[in-house]
């Protein structure tokens, strides 16, 4: 289990002592494992056990119709949250939801927390890290980044910036993920097009 999760990413540690009986017992052995660790400077990282319900509200602040549904994991270098889904289950396995704070849209990945990491990521990185584009912004900022920070829109998809290494900067993942949060509410309804003015944050 998670084997390929740690070729891919040249991970000493033994993986095979991650196992469980179902997906809570799981995550928790991975983030007891892993969490906390950046992979490949910063393409994704895993959240500590200490992180998760923060993590939660953080996302909710944003999305609050998935409130009592999901549970934070991981999170990639342009600061997408990955979280276990509850109210999708195939197998008995919850079933992983992306939720993009620069787009305020929420994806739905079909697999489960052993798949994500195990075929997903390993097969499917660019298509759910977009580990090219990352590629890309690493090429000009060859520092990566630490584990508080992601790279952010200067202005975000969803009121028209452009998804441009131009429209890219470094930010700390709390304050992006709380203005996104409050751009995401204000805007939420409206029609395409609407020009908004105004707009406040809260500290």
């Amino acid at each position: 289990m998670f084997e390929r999760f740690c070729k891919f990413f040249s991970i000493n540690e033994v993986s095979n002592v991650i196992k469980g009986n179902n997906s809570v017992e799981v995550l928790s052995k991975l983030l007891n494992t892993f969490g906390g660790k950046s992979f490949n400077k910063g393409l994704y990282r895993l959240h500590t056990l200490s992180d998760v319900e923060k993590w939660n509200n953080n996302v909710i602040q944003a999305f609050p119709e998935f409130n009592g549904r999901i549970t934070c994991f991981g999170y990639d270098w342009l600061g997408r949250q990955f979280a276990l889904d509850n109210q999708r289950i195939e197998n008995e396995q919850p079933q992983i939801l992306m939720f993009e704070p620069g787009t305020a849209e929420v994806l739905e990945i079909p697999c489960n927390i052993v798949q994500f990491h195990d075929e997903e990521i390993p097969e499917y990185h660019d298509s759910c890290l977009a580990s090219e584009f990352f590629k890309d912004w690493t090429s000009i900022n060859p520092d990566g980044l630490k584990i508080n920070e992601c790279v952010g829109y200067k202005v975000m998809l969803f009121l028209g910036g452009e998804d441009t290494l131009q429209n890219l900067e470094k930010s700390d993942m709390d304050v992006y993920w709380s203005i996104c949060s409050q751009l995401i509410q204000k805007t939420n309804g409206l029609p395409e097009g609407t020009i908004v003015k105004g707009i406040g944050f809260s500290e």
